[in-house]
């Protein structure tokens, strides 16, 4: 799955959750972290240099790895169905496994 069509998984998972304040928060910034993974992600392609390159997939790094603290909370909090939580948890390891090694790699440039 690439970053843009996991942002919209978790969009629709969430979206489709009744209204809470604490589910909200949570919802919010959820929402926040996947789609700043895509938009930064999709910012790599248009780096100006190698060192902005690096840069955006820190931030790549550090949001997908946002997103996976708040779905494990949403997940301690059974907001969502077990097994849509699983699906998201497991999409989102493997996009951590993948630029966590692209991020080292590049620091090797």
């Amino acid at each position: 799955m690439d970053f843009k069509n996991f942002s919209i998984a978790i969009i629709r998972t969430l979206s489709s959750l009744p209204y809470s304040d604490n589910l909200s928060i949570i919802r919010k910034q959820i929402i926040r972290s996947a789609t700043f993974v895509a938009a930064n992600y999709r910012a790599v392609s248009r780096a100006r240099s190698e060192k902005e390159k690096f840069a955006k997939i820190c931030i790549v790094v550090e949001e997908i790895d946002q997103t996976q603290l708040w779905l494990k909370i949403i997940e301690e909090l059974e907001y969502v169905n077990p097994e849509k939580i699983l699906y998201l948890k497991t999409e989102c390891e493997e996009l951590v496994k993948v630029m966590t090694k692209y991020k080292f790699k590049l620091s090797q440039i």
